[in-house]
C-alpha cells in the first residue's frame, strides 16, 4: 500500500467535507528511514506527512491544514473494528513513555491526535532526537518498533511543509 492510500484513509476519517477518491502526493524530502511529502486532495484539502515505511508497517506523523497533528501506526497484521479505542504507550529510545490514551483503532491503523500544547511539541522534539520509537500496549508489552534514523532532518522538513500550508 502506498503512503497516499494510507493517508487518504486517515484524511477521510478526519475531514468534515467528503474527499474525492484521488490524491496527489509530492515527495519533498527523503533521508535515511524517512519520507516527507505534501498531499493535495481533489477537494483542495492538503496535509503534510513524515513517514517511516517498512513495507507492511509504517509510522506516520500527519500535519493537517489546521495545524493539528495526528500519529498513525499502520500494519497489515492488524484488522481492528472501526470506532474501537485502546490505551497505548509510545517511548522514544528509553526516555520514558508517552500515554496514548483512547487511541482510535480503525482497520489497519492506530490513530492518535497530539495535544495542541507544549507536550505535543516536546514529543516531536523527542522523535527528532530519537533512534527508535517503541509502540507498546497499556501494560508496557511491545507491539512494534520503528527506526527513527534521519528524523531530525525529517522533522525539520515536516515543519517547513506545515508552515507552507
Amino acid at each position: 500500500m502506498k503512503f497516499w492510500q494510507i493517508g487518504f484513509g486517515v484524511l477521510m476519517s478526519l475531514s468534515a467535507a467528503p474527499l474525492l477518491a484521488e490524491a496527489q502526493q509530492k515527495t519533498l524530502f527523503q533521508h535515511k528511514n524517512w519520507m516527507v511529502a505534501v498531499n493535495v486532495f481533489d477537494d483542495g484539502a492538503m496535509a503534510c506527512q513524515a513517514a517511516v515505511d517498512e513495507g507492511a508497517e509504517s509510522f506516520t506523523i500527519w500535519v493537517m491544514q489546521d495545524k493539528s497533528v495526528r500519529l498513525q501506526f499502520f500494519s497489515t497484521d492488524w484488522n481492528f473494528t472501526d470506532n474501537d479505542t485502546a490505551d497505548l504507550q509510545l517511548e522514544v529510545d528509553r526516555r520514558g513513555h508517552w500515554n496514548l490514551n483512547e487511541a482510535s483503532l480503525t482497520k489497519n491503523s492506530i490513530l492518535f491526535d497530539l495535544p495542541d500544547s507544549d507536550k505535543g511539541v516536546n514529543f516531536l522534539v523527542e522523535v527528532a532526537e530519537g533512534r527508535t520509537a517503541h509502540l507498546r500496549d497499556a501494560s508496557g508489552d511491545g507491539l512494534r518498533d520503528y527506526p527513527l534514523a534521519g528524523s531530525k532532518a525529517s522533522m525539520s522538513a515536516l515543519i517547513e511543509c506545515a508552515d507552507a500550508l
